[in-house]
């Protein structure tokens, strides 16, 4: 296995999986406190943190297949912010049987539309390559970002961003011939998604997460929970909150 994880605790195993521009240390106020109770694997996604750049574009569902198969997990919990909350989602529809709750924060969503402005601000962000201070700079003045660039995690939240956008300069050739704005592929099937789900999101996020949000409520069994006052670092900016939020989630009977 070549993508880099930490495991913490003992117990059911809880797998996380990062969001976007962001490595493990997503997770790292949360998973102490949730590793006195459960077995918790982060790792960085190919490209990321401390795992190698693909060769291919990336298949991150079978990634983490490779890797539960690695660590000899056959079924698990699975904990996704962001993007690692798409790779949850489409990891639960392909492979149902190896997954025993599903946790979102904030999570994309395959075939997502996203708002004009966005597309625009991301391609803005990435004109400006390979100036990967000014990258760092742009996409860190999203308004998903007010709450954590004010609080005491800002100089952590610049560090890792930057770190990340350097990584995925090294890979983004891969990508060059790919129709990344294009037609979209389908939204997958929410309705078949047969894990009891917990969609976590913070009031202040986008108006992009919080339509995701909407259409996760065609899931047969989920839940929701709203924290005050947080954007889409809440991993970071509210971590205890989370958690507690999460751990209940678990502590429930299947």
């Amino acid at each position: 296995m070549d993508l880099h994880y930490v495991v913490q605790g003992n117990g059911e195993p809880i797998v996380f999986l990062h969001s976007g521009g962001a490595d493990l240390r997503d997770w790292e106020f949360m998973t102490p406190s949730l590793a006195q109770f459960y077995k918790c694997i982060a790792y960085d996604g190919r490209g990321a943190g401390q795992s190698p750049s693909p060769n291919e574009i990336p298949d991150y569902v079978e990634d983490l297949k490779n890797l539960l198969d690695f660590l000899d997990i056959d079924n698990t919990v699975l904990v996704g912010h962001s993007i690692g909350g798409q790779i949850a989602t489409n990891f639960a529809l392909t492979y149902p049987q190896r997954v025993s709750k599903l946790v979102l924060v904030a999570p994309g969503l395959t075939g997502y539309q996203f708002s004009p402005n966005l597309v625009q601000r991301f391609e803005e962000i990435q004109s400006m390559a390979p100036n990967v201070e000014k990258m760092a700079q742009l996409n860190l003045e999203l308004p998903i970002y007010q709450v954590v660039m004010a609080s005491p995690q800002r100089d952590r939240m610049v560090e890792m961003t930057t770190h990340n956008i350097l990584r995925g300069l090294e890979w983004q050739h891969l990508w060059k011939n790919v129709q990344v704005w294009g037609e979209l592929p389908a939204i997958p099937p929410l309705n078949e998604l047969a894990v009891k789900t917990l969609f976590i999101i913070g009031t202040q996020d986008s108006e992009d997460c919080l339509g995701i949000a909407n259409l996760f409520k065609q899931v047969p069994d989920i839940r929701f929970a709203r924290i005050e006052s947080a954007d889409h670092m809440l991993t970071l900016t509210h971590s205890l909150e989370v958690s507690s939020i999460i751990r209940e989630f678990l502590s429930e009977s299947k």
